[in-house]
């Protein structure tokens, strides 16, 4: 193996890891604070690539429509929050599973019905379209090296948020003790929303990602919510932290296992990886309840 291709390689897993954390900030603060499981979370990622598609051609501009779409799918998330989620809270994790299955056949069939079955692309911005040289002749795609940027930029701010600022204490009262939070007075009700809301414009973030390298299709958020769930319970449940490394390993030992590894082993990879991480760390590698 050559070195600019490992190079190249441990890049595409670290961008593809920091993509994942982008869906599972979202989904690890919402099961661990709300006690939610969201598998409709995947559909807000697949709704925030279908917006900022439909946003470019509307304005032109990757960046603004990037944007638009994000916030739409904030106001999304927090309306099925609002309207749907909310009377979810205290029922059982089998309701839960329940009612968010069937709203990713709602969002499938709502998009399937707005934007069609044929796949749409996402166009690029031209500066973004070229690889661009780094070293050891390694040539690198200029908006992977954007993912990654904007990835580790929005870790340093919910890392910063979370613990170095009020809302940020309040979110980790609610996922440590939810009755004593209520009781000195922080609106749990408030908190639940814009974290639903903020982790959905984080899915939404990931998807038009995602989209603009691939395409955008319906059921494009099933897949990545497997992968999601994978990283939520190696990080540990509600660690922003945990989600981190825990996506930065999956995304690599994904990456160096289909490249690397027989197909069969390759996509068994990171199963293997949460099974060996679970043995050793039952709870994950950074728990919120020790």
């Amino acid at each position: 193996m050559s070195t600019s291709l490992f190079i190249e390689q441990l890049l595409n897993g670290v961008q593809f890891g920091v993509m994942l954390f982008l869906i599972s900030a979202g989904l690890t603060l919402v099961f661990g604070i709300m006690n939610l499981i969201n598998l409709a979370h995947g559909s807000l990622y697949m709704t925030g690539a279908f917006l900022a598609a439909a946003f470019i051609r509307l304005t032109g501009n990757f960046f603004v429509a990037a944007i638009l779409a994000m916030a739409v799918t904030a106001l999304v998330g927090a309306l099925v929050e609002a309207l749907v989620l909310r009377r979810f809270y205290t029922r059982g994790h089998l309701d839960q599973v329940l009612v968010t299955f069937g709203l990713i056949l709602v969002f499938n069939d709502l998009a399937r019905l707005v934007w069609g079955v044929v796949p749409v692309p996402l166009r690029l911005p031209g500066p973004f379209s070229a690889s661009i040289p780094l070293f050891l002749d390694v040539q690198y795609p200029a908006f992977r090296l954007l993912m990654l940027a904007v990835g580790l930029l929005v870790a340093l701010g919910l890392y910063i948020v979370v613990s170095h600022t009020r809302i940020g204490m309040w979110i980790r009262a609610g996922a440590s003790n939810r009755p004593m939070a209520s009781a000195l007075g922080v609106d749990v009700g408030l908190v639940f929303s814009l974290v639903f809301a903020a982790g959905a414009a984080l899915a939404g973030l990931a998807g038009l990602m995602a989209g603009a390298i691939s395409s955008v299709q319906v059921g494009m958020g099933e897949p990545v919510l497997i992968l999601a769930l994978v990283v939520t319970v190696i990080g540990g449940i509600g660690s922003i932290r945990g989600a981190f490394v825990a996506a930065l390993l999956i995304g690599v030992a994904d990456t160096f296992g289909r490249v690397f590894l027989p197909s069969a082993l390759g996509s068994m990879a990171i199963y293997m990886l949460m099974a060996a991480i679970l043995a050793w760390r039952p709870k994950g590698l950074f728990p919120v309840h020790d």
